[in-house]
């Protein structure tokens, strides 16, 4: 998604008193690690938000900055998880969600250890970590999408999520996002390209590898019974089109329910634009995640 990445500065956490860094949630790489925070006050269970962060799954860390909006959901009673997962430069697709179903197994395995409320997790991610968190949703008994060699995976715990937020990433088709970028007057088109962020993922030349390319989507994966999704995404947004987010919603509503997705287009955004962290869009998310994590 982007051909030129930035190094954030680390993320500030020295104001959270109660957290775990670096937690390895399996063992075939260094990558497979998350971080926990809890509220500063409270007992607990606490309901978690689980991040996966962005960066064309080549670059980004769970501590870089860029995941700072995901903490603010400590100030609404939420633990929060920062999940890292294998980059495309150490491992191709399906081992990014892998990782991340492994991470959200590993929550619920550990939730009495960590304070956490096993029964009520939520995903939330950007860009390419949307995409990661949109198949959270949709794809969690998928047993494709499973590694059995990681020991956690045959335990009796799912990697089932309850509520989902994606900001601006690409959950529908690879294939089609060059042509919808042109469509709208944005670009560059360049996501069919051998060494485009997609192509990497998948360890070849998208269009050589439609197949491939289903599998990878999440949108693959809709049935009558997924979490209730918020996507967000910018009208102006150049790299991931807009149309992704479009076509996703109205697949899920078609199969599964209008109510189970509700799409918000920020007319004004490009990709990765602050107006996704203001403090009125965080508290849109937050109250999304408190109607499907705190009800009930």
């Amino acid at each position: 998604m982007e051909d030129e990445f930035v190094t954030p500065p680390p993320m500030d956490t020295s104001h959270i008193r109660r957290k775990w860094l670096d937690v390895p949630y399996a063992d075939k790489s260094d990558a497979q690690k998350l971080d926990i925070y809890l509220p500063n006050k409270g007992d607990g269970p606490f309901p978690v938000i689980a991040t996966i962060h962005g960066g064309a799954w080549m670059f980004g860390d769970k501590g870089d900055d860029m995941n700072r909006p995901f903490l603010e959901g400590l100030r609404r009673g939420y633990a929060v998880a920062c999940i890292n997962y294998r980059l495309s430069d150490e491992a191709h697709f399906p081992s990014q969600i892998h990782d991340c179903k492994t991470a959200i197994r590993y929550l619920r395995t550990n939730a009495s250890a960590y304070q956490l409320d096993g029964g009520k997790i939520g995903a939330w991610g950007a860009s390419a970590g949307g995409h990661l968190a949109a198949l959270l949703g949709t794809a969690d008994r998928v047993r494709e999408l499973d590694d059995p060699s990681m020991r956690i995976s045959r335990t009796r715990f799912s990697a089932k999520v309850q509520a989902v937020v994606v900001w601006y990433g690409p959950v529908a088709n690879f294939l089609t996002m060059d042509a919808e970028l042109a469509e709208s007057g944005l670009g560059p088109s360049d996501h069919s390209k051998r060494n485009s962020p997609e192509s990497k993922l998948l360890g070849r030349r998208i269009t050589d590898v439609p197949a491939l390319v289903k599998f990878a989507s999440p949108m693959t994966y809709i049935k009558r019974r997924v979490p209730t999704f918020l996507l967000q995404h910018g009208l102006k947004d150049d790299i991931v089109p807009v149309q992704q987010a479009i076509r996703f919603a109205e697949q899920v509503k078609e199969i599964a329910g209008e109510e189970k997705a509700t799409l918000e287009i920020l007319k004004d955004a490009t990709h990765g634009d602050p107006l996704f962290e203001t403090p009125r869009n965080i508290r849109r998310v937050l109250d999304f995640f408190d109607l499907h994590l705190k009800q009930g």
